[in-house]
């Protein structure tokens, strides 16, 4: 990594657009230290700054400083992250922090090599570790820095294929000021997100019209080109919505492989089979109702789920029959205080309300 000697006309347009116009007020800018500026960071890859608040501000209230991360357990990350998505991002946060405590004293480290080793952390996210924690003149090249660098330089091709992206990166180096590179960072990535939007940017507010290539050019539709298309597959399920007379209802904890990876989700399989065998081992079905529920679809980032909820009411369980902490019955309260992946957390919720569980 390496930064410019001088600082470029668009560096000092936008320190001085950030002072009057830049975001201030955001909970990872308040006591801005390196595990709050990385905690920050890894919630926000593909997630909007909107979604991220609550979760961070919950986040940091239950786990306050990295010591606290290391020492908890995973269930416990789990459940803070839950609906965030794409949780392995939680998992590798959790890693991060034993191997800080392990390797680097309890503190994320200030070299941008040792930060590389360490899991989720790839070179735009150790840039703005470096840039916002330590004021270290790094890079970063997320959406919205890609997205403000391609249409003020007027760069062809989708930012996602390599000899692109190595030409953003390139120009994001030149561009980081030696010093105020916190505020910079801030001021890019805020410029892209308020204003330099994908959609309708207000280029008449933005500090750089006057050299942007794709505004002189009335193009700034166009910059930066969009991801070629991919058909995503559809993939069939059928979940097992087994529900006692008390309104528990039987939750497993996934494998430590696949989506969902240790989370707790409604027993799920291809087929109706397995499932009926999985009721019967965990209750008497005499007298329960039997009837399928609407469809979930819900789409991941290579595939599209649809999932059909069967569900069988009124059963009996078997009394402590195969209940561990792999699998077991839960109220709907109980249910909520787990790490439930999001689309399931919202079927549990509408079943609550549908068939209105009593409270127990």
């Amino acid at each position: 990594m390496s930064h410019a000697s001088t600082q470029s006309e668009l560096a000092t347009a936008l320190l001085s657009w950030h002072t009057r116009y830049g975001r201030h007020d955001l909970p990872w800018q308040q006591s801005r230290t390196p595990y709050r500026v990385w905690l920050a960071e890894i919630m926000l890859q593909q997630t909007q700054v909107g979604t991220v608040i609550p979760y961070y501000l919950r986040f940091t209230s239950e786990l306050p400083k990295l010591v606290d991360l290391a020492a908890a357990s995973e269930d416990k990350v789990l459940v803070l992250w839950s609906g965030l998505g794409y949780y392995r991002r939680a998992r590798q946060l959790h890693q991060t922090a034993k191997l800080c405590i392990e390797q680097h004293a309890g503190q994320l480290p200030k070299d941008p090599d040792a930060l590389l080793d360490l899991p989720g952390i790839g070179r735009s996210t150790a840039g703005a570790i470096l840039a916002q924690a330590w004021n270290l003149p790094y890079p970063i090249l997320d959406g919205n820095v890609k997205r403000v660098l391609t249409r003020y330089h007027g760069i062809a091709g989708w930012p996602g294929r390599r000899k692109v992206e190595r030409k953003l990166w390139n120009l994001a180096e030149t561009h980081v000021p030696e010093r105020q590179a916190a505020t910079y960072t801030q001021a890019i990535m805020d410029l892209g997100a308020t204003v330099c939007r994908r959609n309708h940017p207000r280029c008449c507010d933005c500090p750089l019209r006057i050299t942007c290539y794709a505004h002189a050019q009335q193009r700034t539709s166009e910059f930066p080109e969009v991801r070629p298309p991919r058909q995503r597959p559809t993939r069939q399920a059928t979940l097992l919505v087994l529900r006692d007379r008390q309104g528990r209802i039987l939750l497993e904890r996934r494998l430590q492989t696949g989506v969902w990876q240790g989370l707790w989700s409604l027993p799920q399989d291809t087929t109706i089979g397995p499932l009926r065998n999985l009721a019967q081992a965990h209750a008497g079905l005499e007298g329960c109702r039997q009837q399928n529920l609407p469809i979930i679809h819900h789409s991941f980032s290579h595939y599209h789920w649809h999932a059909t909820p069967w569900l069988i009411d009124r059963v009996t369980p078997f009394s402590g029959v195969h209940e561990s902490d792999q699998c077991n019955w839960w109220t709907p309260q109980q249910a909520m205080d787990l790490a439930l992946p999001a689309p399931i957390r919202k079927f549990l919720n509408q079943l609550e309300e549908n068939l209105n569980w009593p409270n127990t």
